[in-house]
C-alpha cells in the first residue's frame, strides 16, 4: 500500500516472441510511474525481489496489511491487477465504480464487485472478452466523466481493435 515494487527488483526474466528467456537487471529499463519500459517484444514471466527486515513490524500489523488487501482487492481469483492507471488528481476505480460498472460482464470477464479496477476471469473468459469489457468501460467512464482510461496492463498481440474480423486470436 502505498509503495511501489520495482524499488526491491533484483532482477527479472522476460520472454521475446519467440519464446527465449532473457535474464535481466533493473539497469536493463527506465522506471516511471506504473511505467517500465525495457527490452521491445519481452514480457515479464518473473522477478526476483529483496526486502530488508523490519523487526519494529509486528505479525500483527503484517496480518492487518494482508486482510485490508483481501478486503479490497479480489485476491484468490484470476486478474491481472489494476487494469487501468489513476488519472491525475482521481482514481480509475471510483470512476468505474461511479458509472456503475462493477459487476458488468463481457462472456467471462466481468468489473469486479471488490475493486472495480480489477477485472476478473470468472468463467473461461476469452482474451477478446477481455478486450471488449476493458474497452467498455474506457468508453463508458470517457462518455460519463470526459476522462480518458489508460490501460496500465500490456496487451500482448493485435488487440482487438486492430483485428479486421475481431475474431479472437
Amino acid at each position: 500500500f502505498g509503495g511501489e515494487t520495482w524499488q526491491r527488483v533484483l532482477s527479472v526474466t522476460t520472454m521475446d516472441r519467440d519464446g527465449v528467456l532473457h535474464d535481466r537487471k533493473p539497469a536493463d529499463f527506465q522506471v516511471g510511474y506504473r511505467s517500465v519500459r525495457g527490452p521491445k517484444a519481452e514480457w515479464f514471466i518473473s522477478a526476483t525481489l529483496q526486502f530488508e527486515a523490519q523487526p519494529d513490524t509486528s505479525l500483527a500489523e503484517i496480518k492487518s496489511l494482508v486482510a485490508r488487501r483481501k478486503e479490497t482487492q479480489p485476491i484468490g481469483q484470476p486478474s491481472c491487477g489494476s487494469v487501468f492507471r489513476n488519472p491525475v488528481g482521481d482514481h480509475a476505480a471510483r470512476l468505474i465504480e461511479a458509472a456503475g460498472l462493477k459487476g458488468h460482464a463481457v462472456g467471462g470477464a466481468v468489473v469486479s464487485d471488490k475493486h472495480a479496477n480489477f477485472i476478473i476471469n470468472r468463467d473461461g473468459a476469452s482474451a477478446a472478452d477481455l478486450e471488449r469489457l476493458i474497452e467498455y468501460v474506457r468508453k463508458t467512464v470517457a462518455d460519463q466523466y470526459g476522462v480518458q482510461l489508460e490501460l496500465e496492463v500490456k496487451i500482448v498481440g493485435d488487440a482487438l481493435s486492430q483485428r479486421a474480423d475481431h475474431g479472437a486470436r
